[in-house]
Parts: C-alpha cells; sequence; structure tokens
C-alpha cells in the first residue's frame, strides 16, 4: 500500500488522531488530584470559568487569583461557629503520611548505595525471615513487614548498632508496640551509660540531704525510735549482663518514633509476676494495680519483654556453644556466655519436631525468684558498713540464705516445666502436603503467641500476643494482707470503772484502820523493847 500524501483524508485522520491523544494526555493530566487537598486542577479551573461567566465582572484579568481563592474557600465546612480550613484527615491517611518518608530516598543515598552494599550491616533480611513466618502461619504480613523493615534501616542510620532484630508485636487497647531488640556497639553506649547515673545521682541527692535533717532532729528529740530496717533494695544488673543484656527500642506504628525502654530492676520484674494487665499503648500510662506495680507502662513493658525472652528465646542443639576459654576459669560458675557455632551443621526438621523436644534449647538466661539471672546475696558485709573493729566482733553474722539456682543456659526445652498437664511446647511441620520441603515450627504452650522455626543452618524467634502468660482459670487480683493483730488485752491496760462516793468512803476507813493498827503494833513492839532492857 503506497503511502497517503499530505493533504489526503489519511493523513488529516493521523494528525486528529495524534492531537486527540495530546488532548488526552493533558487532560489526565489536569485531573491528577492533590496529594495534599485531595482536589485536581481540571475541576478547579472548572469552578472558577463558570464563576466568571456568571458573575462576568470586570477586568476579570486583575482579580482572577482572588476569584481563584473564594473557589477554593467556597469548599471549606462551615459549623456555628467555626469555620474548618483544612480537609479532615483519617488516622489512615495521617498514618499513611507518616510512613511515606520510609519510602523516600535521601540526598546522595543513590551514589552511596554501591558502598553500602560492601560494608556489613547489622540490618536483618527481614523478609527471608518473613518468608519463613509465614510458610508457618504465623507473624505479620508482608506489606507490614516492609514497613517494619524500612523502620528498623531508620533505627540502623539514627543510631550506633552492633546488632539489630525484630523482636515482635505487643497488642495493646489502645495503639500496639513493635518491638526492636539491639545491641550498642561498644564503647558507643558509655555516653547514655554516663547520662543514667547523672540522673540517678540527682534522685538521691534530695533524699541525703532529707536525712541529715532527720539526725538533726533526733539529735534535738530523744523519743526512742523503731529498730526495724527494711531489707535491702535488691540493685538491679548491670548494662550487657543478665536481664538487660539486650536494649528494646519500640513505637506504635512503623514510621513514627523509637523510643528506648529504660533498664529493668528486680523489683519491677517480681511484681510484674503478681500482676496482669492489658497494655494501653502509651508509655507514660500509669500502671494502677494491687500489688502496686513500682513504675509505668515503660517499665512494665520492658518488665514483660524480659520474661519472654527468658522463657521463649530458643535456638537448635548446637548452633550455639560455650567458649572453651571461658569454661576453664569459669569453673563452679554459672555461665552467661557463649559463641555461635561455626562447624553447626543443622538439623534434619523431622528431628527438630521430635516431641521429646530434646533438640531444641535455651540461649537466654532464666530469671530467679529474686528478679535477677544472678544471685544477689543480701547478707554480704561491706567494709563500709562497719567503723570500728570492735563493733564487727559484737555484731552477731545474720544466716547465709540458700542461693537461689536456675536451669543453666542452653538447657533442652524436655527439662521445662508442664502447662496444665500438657508440654510446655507444641512442635509441627509448616505443610503435612509436602514434607520434604516444610520447616520445623514451635509454638509455646506459656506464652502464647511466642513462635520459632527452624530450617537447615537457620532459625528465628518471634512474638505476637498481649504480653500474658497462659493460665486455665480466669486472673483474680491477690486478696489484700490480713489486718495486723491487736495488743492482747490484760490488766495492766484494762480501763476500769470509777468507784461510787460510797466505796471511796468505805476504802479512805480501811486505809484509816490499817494505819492505826499499824501504829498500835509499833508501840506495843517499842513497850516490849523497854520491859526486856
Amino acid at each position: 500500500m503506497a503511502d497517503s500524501k499530505p493533504g489526503t483524508p489519511a493523513a488529516s485522520a493521523q494528525d486528529l488522531g495524534g492531537k486527540e491523544q495530546d488532548f488526552l494526555k493533558a487532560k489526565s493530566y489536569l485531573l491528577t488530584a492533590s496529594t495534599n487537598t485531595g482536589v485536581n486542577l481540571y475541576d478547579h479551573l472548572s469552578m472558577v470559568l463558570t464563576r466568571v461567566l456568571d458573575e462576568r465582572p470586570d477586568n476579570v484579568v486583575d482579580i482572577f487569583e482572588d476569584v481563584s481563592k473564594d473557589v477554593k474557600r467556597s469548599k471549606f465546612t462551615s459549623d456555628v461557629d467555626t469555620v474548618q480550613n483544612k480537609l479532615d484527615k483519617s488516622t489512615e491517611v495521617a498514618l499513611a503520611q507518616i510512613q511515606k518518608k520510609l519510602f523516600s530516598k535521601g540526598e546522595g543515598d543513590e551514589e552511596e548505595a554501591p558502598q553500602d552494599e560492601e560494608v556489613e550491616t547489622p540490618l536483618p533480611n527481614l523478609m527471608e525471615l518473613c518468608f519463613y513466618f509465614e510458610q508457618s502461619g504465623i507473624g505479620l504480613n508482608r506489606e507490614e513487614m516492609i514497613r517494619v523493615w524500612l523502620a528498623l534501616k531508620s533505627l540502623v542510620d539514627n543510631h550506633p548498632l552492633q546488632h539489630v532484630r525484630f523482636w515482635g508485636k505487643l497488642l495493646g487497647t489502645e495503639q500496639n508496640y513493635y518491638v526492636a531488640e539491639v545491641e550498642y556497639r561498644e564503647g558507643d553506649e558509655e555516653e547514655e551509660e554516663e547520662e543514667e547515673a547523672e540522673e540517678a545521682q540527682e534522685e538521691e541527692t534530695p533524699e541525703k540531704e532529707g536525712e541529715d535533717d532527720d539526725e538533726e532532729e533526733q539529735e534535738e528529740d530523744d523519743t526512742p525510735k523503731p529498730d526495724y530496717k527494711p531489707p535491702p533494695t535488691v540493685p538491679k544488673e548491670d548494662n550487657r549482663t543478665g536481664a538487660n543484656k539486650k536494649v528494646y527500642f519500640v513505637c506504635n506504628d512503623p514510621g513514627k518514633v523509637w523510643v528506648k525502654l529504660p533498664a529493668v530492676t528486680p523489683t519491677q520484674l517480681s511484681s510484674a509476676r503478681q500482676i496482669k494487665k492489658f497494655f494501653t499503648g502509651r508509655l507514660d500510662a500509669p500502671v494502677v494495680t494491687y500489688p502496686p506495680f513500682p513504675g509505668n507502662e515503660a517499665n512494665y513493658l520492658r518488665a514483660q519483654i524480659a520474661r519472654i525472652s527468658a522463657g521463649t528465646h530458643i535456638s537448635p542443639l548446637g548452633f550455639y556453644q560455650f567458649d572453651e576459654e571461658e569454661e576453664e576459669e569459669e569453673e563452679g560458675e554459672a555461665r552467661d556466655h557463649f559463641v555461635t557455632n561455626l562447624d553447626f551443621e543443622g538439623i534434619p526438621v523431622r528431628d527438630l519436631i521430635d516431641p521429646s523436644l530434646s533438640n531444641w534449647v535455651h540461649h537466654v538466661q532464666h530469671i530467679l525468684p529474686q528478679g535477677r539471672c544472678s544471685w544477689w546475696n543480701p547478707v554480704q558485709k561491706n567494709e563500709d558498713d562497719f567503723e570500728d573493729e570492735e563493733e564487727e566482733e559484737e555484731r552477731e553474722e545474720p544466716d547465709e540464705p540458700e542461693p537461689e539456682v536456675g536451669p543453666p543456659l542452653l538447657t533442652p526445652l524436655g527439662e521445662d516445666e508442664e502447662v496444665n498437664s500438657m508440654p510446655a511446647w507444641t512442635p509441627s511441620l509448616s505443610s503435612n502436603l509436602i514434607p520434604q520441603y516444610a520447616i520445623a515450627v514451635m509454638r509455646s504452650n506459656l506464652w502464647p503467641g511466642a513462635c520459632a522455626f527452624g530450617f537447615e543452618k537457620k532459625f528465628e524467634n518471634v512474638y505476637v500476643g498481649y504480653g500474658h502468660k497462659y493460665s486455665q482459670e480466669n486472673y483474680t487480683a491477690p486478696p489484700p494482707p490480713p489486718i495486723q493483730e491487736e495488743f492482747p488485752s490484760g490488766p495492766e491496760i484494762t480501763e476500769a470503772e470509777d468507784p461510787t462516793p460510797e466505796e471511796e468512803a468505805a476504802l479512805r476507813a480501811a486505809e484509816m484502820e490499817a494505819a492505826e493498827a499499824a501504829e498500835e503494833m509499833e508501840d506495843a513492839e517499842e513497850d516490849d523493847d523497854d520491859d526486856e532492857n
């Protein structure tokens, strides 16, 4: 077929088709809605031109901008006394605008990308772990995990971290908590420790001043004071040890600010074992319970995270091992440190789901009833407590308490206590249809929501739940302590009735008779002595 010449109907049809396409592209561009207000330029211009043609004012070019502003202002909703000058934004829209920053790159990221690939990063491959958890039917959906992954990336960019792990998600009544477990690089956490120490000193200063005032008052007032002394407060464990081995950051939604949780104390751990309360999603919310909890929701959240980690963080047998050098140095002491076994070859999936639970071990220290992972002797002596040697000799030594002992590190799950006549863990395959490609899944019956998977040389733990332990019965608050017994009633404190006037007169007469009889006896004795002489 020969090419059409210019001016022919075929050529004009092609030109017309091209113009229509350009017109449609231009119109679609004008119909693009604004991300801030949701209004597009095509509708706005239509309304502005409609008003101009209806009113036909003079010098339209000069007042065109004012007409445009009036059209925008006419869309505002008005109430009785207020004018809303912005569109209503739902919580979903507000959250989407916050999370939009996670998907945007900063300046210079594209140029630095090749360098970042060569350097090791503490950011985990969360999408790979999500794939395995998704096979197990646990965890979060992919869209949410991508946002959590990007949120962890922002945490890594803003803090000097050596290791980062997605701990899990704690559900609350108002908002939820996304928890990140991190480890600082050595030497980078000293500044924060110094700040915490300064805050502790500032809190102790007014107490010491108050003690000095009390001593002055005691010197002036000689009234007796009780000898009772409260039991010593169990000190908290240092950073990178025991229950404070890891540091935890939380946020209510991916994209919001990560907040570092404070270190946990033994008193908070002991109190958390006695109460059961849902989280609200506000870290500053008070924890109103009985027995009273020493702290707010941030402290209660940190205590529950420590308890869940100690009871549900597991790993395949042989993945971790104790260091041989430290093992020789610390013979007889509880070991609290282990290293990764580089020669670990993996455990078959069939062995991982063995009902005996002997191929899984705990790799987080057990929390003792005292609230610490390492026992602290409450009656240990300090040289500063005794000023003179004589006082030290006269002071009676209290009975040495029996140390609290818990299961050591890397203890198999088969030694866990049963939960209401059922094992503490339930092993299963991710799929019984194709078992050769399935992975091993472990679900905790003691802490519902705690799960772990194992496959070849990979494993991971995650928790998604309300942060409560399993209980067969409904929660019942403990009763208040019994009323203190009163002092036994006796004649020395018994109140007697006042005597009547007749009884007082009879008492006086009896006293007078007794006095006269005593005088007569004395006179008689004197007369006898005179007769003898």
